[in-house]
């Protein structure tokens, strides 16, 4: 169920009714202050500025023609046109009823699913994963399983970098050191940073070795089996250490989903001669290149998006373009998600206009970059180590969980070892990945572990125990919280408090699937957290004073809380205990 929704509908209804033209913005919103209500339709004073009338007094006739009835057990007019809607707590009642006894707690799948690329983590091959991947992994898989949730058909796609000069300067060592007599089990592909960096070294300081690579990178491209045999293995042992990652971070990608950039290959030739034919690419200085007067700059020049080198070689401006063309015509998708740091918000601009004008995105789908910022460290600059270098992804994850179990040692349990390992695990990789989704995806932020790894605040460790403190309520009760189907009673302002926030849950799922933003399911989290301690301190549950039907409601609220909780920390990837 989607309050804001059913409100937007019945407010459209009653504007129209009222004389104010279709498509009117009827402003509706969660109410900032109970004694506002619990939702405000503020849509009077915009229409009343249009149509030159009085505020006020549209907002009467918009309330003479609301139809809330069976929803609402008061309407009334605030400030200069202000409506103020104050749900029954029948209504709340009632809808919660219906959640307990639902898997998906109310949240209705989609009318009209979509159908959407999310095109998320893409790290580059031949290296090993670093925590600059990290936001575009988990972001996009929060994503991918809010879409899923509400019954989209989400295709997960791996845009990873698997071709390019890297490669040839790679393949050129690798064949090198083969022909040196080394074994190919004792070439240390296993540590791909040190052997990407000895390759490297070669390519910018050795005579002659650049040009090999640059010539093996065409062979490849042009289908060399030789080449392609030894490009195979770099491309194994990097997929192998990105599953291990993946497996870490608890994210639902495979190595069924990537579709690399060599996938496209093919395609990339077909797309430079349509972009010629269409006269959208000319020839300058030998190279392919698109003018955009769409993006000039302030003296009116074009922007240049190169798409084919002078010496004929692709990029990864072709790649993209054919990726539209294979998502949009091919696919025939409704959105396209790509999940990519904000500097690559120009060149994903210039191709959507390129594609556009070239066909290769059909009107229907929505090209979406959803850029994201920085992880910082405490100096205000991008997160390294402290002698400067890349942290890897999987340092990182394995630290937080070192971290989680010495904070986790101070706390009193009788638990086993291997059980508060498994917590500690997940509290560790939890904590990293809430720090970063409850920032807004294009803000940079500050890593700090203590923070993250806080019982108190706004981290995942105090929305894993506060699950773990509503699933005692059903232990210490000595019930399974499965058999309960009550009646709510709202009689509390904690226990309507508590029941809108959990009526909620759809519309700030809509609201992350449309904007790409995992941080408002975060905050609604916690939000619901809060709410659930107030209600805890204001509503005996267990007492022997409280009355028996009493109990039974408080409890379905305490059981709609729990699986709220886990409901929503799952969609962000996140895992939760029983016991802490």
């Amino acid at each position: 169920m989607n309050i804001k929704s059913i409100l937007i509908e019945k407010a459209n209804a009653a504007m129209q009714a009222a004389g104010i033209p279709e498509g009117t913005n009827p402003a509706v919103t969660q109410s900032t202050r109970p004694q506002f209500g619990d939702y405000q339709i503020n849509g009077a004073m915009g229409a009343a500025k249009a149509l030159k009338t009085n505020p006020r007094e549209l907002a009467q006739k918009i309330i003479d023609n609301l139809d809330v009835a069976d929803l609402a057990e008061k309407t009334e007019i605030a400030g200069p046109g202000f409506i103020n809607i104050h749900l029954k707590p029948e209504f709340l009642a009632t809808s919660l009823e219906a959640a307990n006894t639902d898997a998906k707690l109310g949240v209705a799948e989609h009318a009209t699913p979509d159908k959407v690329v999310v095109d998320f983590s893409s790290p580059n091959l031949a290296k090993e994963m670093h925590v600059g991947h990290l936001r575009s992994t988990i972001i996009g898989d929060a994503v991918v399983r809010a879409l899923e949730f509400r019954g989209d058909t989400v295709i997960r796609q791996n845009h990873m970098g698997d071709w390019g000069t890297q490669f040839g300067m790679l393949i050129a060592h690798l064949e090198d050191l083969l022909n040196q007599g080394v074994d190919l089990e004792n070439v240390a592909l296993a540590d791909l940073e040190s052997f990407y960096r000895d390759a490297k070294k070669r390519f910018d300081d050795e005579a002659g070795f650049a040009d090999k690579a640059r010539d093996y990178v065409v062979k490849l491209q042009g289908g060399d089996a030789h080449c392609q045999k030894l490009w195979q293995m770099f491309i194994d042992t990097s997929v192998k250490h990105s599953e291990e990652v993946y497996g870490k971070l608890n994210v639902t990608l495979t190595r069924d989903n990537i579709m690399a950039e060599s996938a496209y290959n093919d395609r990339l030739a077909g797309v430079i001669e349509l972009l010629k034919e269409k006269g959208i690419a000319v020839e300058d200085q030998g190279a392919q290149v698109v003018f955009l007067d769409e993006l000039a700059n302030k003296d009116g020049e074009p922007s240049v998006f190169i798409v084919q080198k002078s010496g004929g070689g692709f990029l990864y401006s072709t790649t993209d373009l054919a990726a539209c063309d294979y998502r949009s015509n091919e696919l025939d998708v409704d959105r396209i998600l790509i999940f990519v740091d904000a500097r690559q918000g120009l060149h994903f601009n210039q191709v959507e206009i390129t594609a556009r004008k070239a066909g290769l995105l059909k009107d229907k789908t929505s090209y979406e970059p959803s850029l994201f910022g920085t992880m910082m460290g405490n100096d205000g600059k991008p997160f390294k180590t402290r002698t400067g270098g890349t942290v890897k992804l999987s340092d990182l994850l394995d630290e937080a969980v070192s971290r989680a179990t010495e904070k986790l040692a101070d706390r009193a349990s009788d638990l086993s070892d291997e059980a508060r390992q498994e917590i500690a695990r997940k509290v560790g990789i939890g904590a990293v990945k809430y720090a970063d989704l409850s920032k807004h995806r294009t803000s940079d932020y500050i890593f700090n572990w203590d923070t993250m790894l806080s019982f108190e605040g706004a981290t995942a460790p105090y929305l894993q125990y506060a699950y773990t403190r509503v699933r005692s309520i059903f232990r210490k009760a000595n019930m399974d919280s499965a058999s309960l189907t009550g009646r709510i009673q709202i009689q509390a302002p904690q226990e309507k408090a508590l029941a809108l926030k959990l009526l909620q849950l759809e519309e700030v799922l809509d609201l992350m699937i449309s904007e790409a933003t995992p941080h408002v399911l975060c905050s609604y989290l916690y939000e619901l957290a809060s709410l659930y301690m107030t209600f805890y301190e204001a509503c005996p549950i267990l007492k022997d004073d409280v009355a028996a039907d009493v109990r039974e409601s408080r409890l379905v609220l305490c059981n709609l809380v729990a699986n709220s909780l886990k409901t929503g920390l799952d969609l962000l990837g996140i895992e939760v205990m029983e016991q802490m």
